[in-house]
């Protein structure tokens, strides 16, 4: 059992003497906050990895029909429009009847014919009613296939040099949302803009859904190389000025503690922004919220010293060292000579010293009172 005992002791201590001391600069650069203070900040974070490392070209463009995917619906006799089944705006299919017209020819009834749809797509113009008189040389509808646009975008002369067709870009659309959606260079347009110093770019991109329509705005991030295996983390993690960046790291081991840990940057494309130093796989970064802790200053959560004390089971200073059995002491020594109210006033160690006369004390008497008794049954 001693030996049990000594062996659990040893290995305490020595678990206790292994724990590495908590870097000064950590401690000084840790923000804890409590359980509110996250919700409030409304904080989140993304585990840092190694991903695939786009460099682009930021353009704003705008969406347009693809010419020649548009048809106009004409009569080829005169009459007048006796029953209109589209409107603008209808999605239509190949084979549809659009417009019935009824010939001016004599009978009864007067012969009709069908305006049918030529081709899936969406009804772009209408200019025809029920009852109206039709001419041939009337365009009634005007229908387009959109199941693909264009997004022709305004890219700077400056950096439009290392961009050619088939060049893939990911473009989104603010008035959409979502993720982005991939479009690849069709071809330049066939003048500059003078005025911006740019020149137009034309992408293809798919609308099979019918979502884009001409003239919504397009921002697109155009990739101009690409590199494997590089360590990035989104824009809104990254705060500091240009000389000292910095990210937020959340503590892998204290609840609710971030901790600020400069970076060194490379290249940022596509919000993204590129970690040469500073960050390892796995480390969880903040990205929303990053800005309101470098003002959140101790968070009204619990102190370094406590965090500490919960997640090692002992006693640490307020720098976040490991306390040394001197220090314990002191402190003990120091909360002693406080005055509390069940000591008065006395030192803990002078406290259990007492006991241990009193107890010893104790002891004493009662052999003496032992060795009494058995001597007076002796005598008698």
């Amino acid at each position: 059992m001693k030996i049990s005992t000594l062996a659990i002791f040893l290995s305490t201590t020595a678990f206790l003497l292994s724990e590495e001391a908590i870097d000064p600069e950590r401690a000084a650069n840790t923000i804890i906050l409590t359980d509110s203070g996250v919700k409030n900040l409304r904080i989140e974070t993304i585990e840092a990895e190694e991903r695939t490392f786009h460099k682009t070209v930021f353009a704003i463009g705008r969406v347009e029909d693809v010419p020649g995917r548009g048809y106009a619906v004409s009569s080829r006799i005169s009459g007048r429009a006796a029953r209109v089944t589209a409107r603008i705006g209808d999605q239509v299919t190949q084979g549809a009847i659009l417009v019935e017209v009824e010939s001016r020819q004599p009978g009864n009834p007067p012969p009709t014919i069908s305006l049918k749809a030529l081709r899936d797509g969406i009804v772009t113009e209408a200019n025809v009613i029920k009852g109206m008189p039709i001419n041939p040389d009337d365009a009634l509808l005007k229908v387009t296939d959109r199941s693909l646009m264009w997004v022709t975008a305004e890219i700077p002369e400056q950096r439009a040099a290392g961009i050619k067709a088939g060049t893939i870009a990911e473009v989104t659309f603010p008035a959409l949302g979502g993720a982005p959606i991939t479009a690849k260079l069709l071809r330049f347009g066939i003048e500059a803009d003078a005025s911006a110093g740019s020149v137009h770019g034309i992408f293809e991109i798919e609308n099979s859904t019918g979502r884009l329509s001409p003239g919504m705005r397009a921002e697109l991030n155009i990739i101009i190389s690409t590199r494997e295996e590089v360590m990035a983390v989104p824009e809104t993690a990254i705060q500091g000025d240009p000389s000292s960046r910095v990210v937020y790291v959340k503590d892998f081991e204290l609840e609710n503690s971030y901790v600020k840990a400069p970076v060194v940057v490379g290249d940022s494309s596509g919000g993204w922004v590129e970690i040469v130093e500073g960050l390892f796989p796995g480390d969880e970064v903040v990205t929303r919220g990053s800005y309101a802790l470098g003002y959140a200053g101790g968070g009204g959560g619990v102190s370094l010293k406590e965090a500490l004390d919960a997640a090692h089971g002992h006693e640490h200073n307020e720098d976040g060292s490991e306390m040394t059995p001197e220090q314990k002491a002191a402190e003990e020594q120091a909360h002693g000579e406080g005055g509390g109210h069940n000591t008065g006033g006395a030192p803990k160690w002078l406290i259990y010293y007492a006991a241990a006369i009193t107890l010893a004390f104790l002891i004493a008497i009662q052999q003496l009172l032992n060795k009494r008794r058995k001597e007076g049954q002796s005598h008698a």
